[in-house]
């Protein structure tokens, strides 16, 4: 049973006068890696959206756990997919960095000493342990891609979703950030990286899908 499949996806979006996704089929195992690529416009990250029920395909279907994911609310699939955005300011809205990546896990129900202990491994992780008083909007923008990392990362997801995740990255970030992966993957987390980084994919994917004109090649 695959984790995740796009069967024959198509999407428009309203008052479009043609479709930016064309009979899309993707098959995803539990703890794959799989890269994203493709020109701009060309409907990378609405695939990503499709993926998670941000977006409903407008022919066709998206399965999770052999279910249509349009069966499940955003909630319960964020449990089993984290998505971080192309823009990390659309997903951030606590007042500090730590409350901010502690957040989920309080709604989840953890107990405090356990959310602790998660949000300063992830500050340390994520080098944003002197901006854990910051008000995120005041980061800059490759600190608040770590932020929303770290968020996503906390809740430690079946699978990850990462919308163009070395923007604002320098050498270093990237290369932990790489390292992170590797870490995630051993533990059995797939994850799709959604990127015009080319050395980047063919360093953490399994496998490359390209999309062209709202096909995948």
């Amino acid at each position: 049973m695959a984790f995740l499949e796009l069967d024959n996806v198509h999407f428009t979006y309203p008052k479009a006068k043609q479709e930016i996704i064309r009979g899309v089929s993707i098959i995803i195992e539990k703890g794959e890696a799989v890269a994203l690529m493709g020109p701009n416009a060309s409907g990378k990250t609405t695939i990503g959206k499709i993926m998670v029920g941000i977006y409903k395909p407008t022919k066709g279907r998206v399965m999770l756990n052999d279910r249509d994911i349009s069966q499940y609310n955003l909630g319960e699939v964020g449990k089993k997919i984290g998505y971080i955005f192309q823009n990390p300011e659309k997903q951030l809205f606590s007042p500090t960095v730590e409350e901010e990546i502690g957040f989920g896990l309080h709604f989840r129900g953890m107990k405090e000493e356990l959310i602790q202990e998660k949000v300063e491994e992830m500050l340390i992780y994520f080098d944003l342990v002197p901006k854990r008083k910051e008000f995120p909007f005041n980061l800059s923008l490759g600190e608040k891609q770590r932020l929303a990392m770290a968020a996503a990362f906390a809740l430690e997801p079946d699978f990850m979703i990462m919308d163009e995740p070395t923007t604002g990255l320098d050498v270093k970030r990237k290369n932990k950030l790489i390292e992170l992966l590797f870490k995630v993957k051993a533990k059995g987390t797939g994850y799709m990286v959604i990127s015009h980084d080319d050395e980047f994919c063919k360093r953490v994917a399994d496998r490359i899908l390209f999309l062209k004109d709202g096909r995948i090649s």
